[in-house]
């Protein structure tokens, strides 16, 4: 049974389909990267998976519970934590406050919470910047610490949209190596990502949208040379 499964979603806004009919698992311990041309559907997906939105046809399960429409909080506590393309930590408060806000959505207490946080700032190279007010971070550590929210909510599931997107090449190497890691400690991984290199580099499997439709499902190499996958997106993005 796969960890998280997509089957036959549909989501409709006044009539016209962001997302129709897409079906895809992600399998415990699997990288899958979420590919496709801006406006695909990719991040409404997302949306309906973690729960900002319904689905208007078909369901989500996770671990066979059918979480289809459940609240955000709800689904976060069965295991499930996303990042959002736009980094809004809790800007008035320190880095560290900002993972311990996050942990306790999983933890009992104070003390268990500031334990899980602190040990995910060490993870993430975030445990020197604890004590900055997080409004002041340069873009790369505030990507670094939305990743490091997530994490700190202890999830089977990652969901990652769009977590490299303006970081210089010492970041990006430096985010890759955090992914890799995070896969080591046996969770899973649902990524969208517009930097192919590093979506073929680290996936297992890759999901490409279209339109709203899923248009192709394989391994990278199998993806890179899918004639419908190049016209649609590929020989768009280059190798961006």
């Amino acid at each position: 049974m796969a960890l998280l499964e997509v089957r036959n979603v549909s989501r409709f806004f006044g009539g016209l389909a962001a997302v129709n009919d897409v079906s895809f698992g992600v399998n415990k311990g699997e990288i899958v990267g979420l590919i496709g041309p801006n406006g695909a559907g990719k991040t409404t997906l997302f949306n309906v998976i973690n729960g900002f939105y319904r689905p208007s046809r078909g369901k989500v399960l996770f671990k066979g519970e059918d979480i289809s429409g459940m609240k955000p909080h709800k689904i976060c506590k069965r295991g499930v934590a996303r990042t959002f393309q736009v980094v809004k930590p809790l800007q008035r408060m320190s880095v560290l406050d900002n993972v311990i806000a996050s942990a306790f959505l999983r933890s009992p207490g104070r003390k268990e919470a500031e334990r899980v946080a602190l040990e995910v700032l060490e993870f993430t190279g975030l445990i020197d910047d604890r004590d900055v007010i997080s409004k002041g971070l340069p873009l790369g550590k505030r990507k670094k610490l939305e990743i490091a929210r997530a994490l700190a909510t202890r999830p089977e599931l990652l969901m990652l949209d769009e977590s490299f997107a303006g970081l210089n090449p010492a970041e990006l190497n430096e985010s890759i190596e955090i992914i890799k890691q995070i896969k080591e400690k046996g969770i899973t991984i649902l990524i969208i990502e517009h930097h192919m290199k590093v979506i073929m580099s680290i996936s297992d499997r890759i999901v490409v949208l279209n339109y709203g439709e899923k248009i192709a499902e394989g391994r990278p190499e199998d993806i890179a040379s899918n004639p419908e996958v190049i016209e649609a997106y590929l020989g768009e993005s280059g190798s961006a």
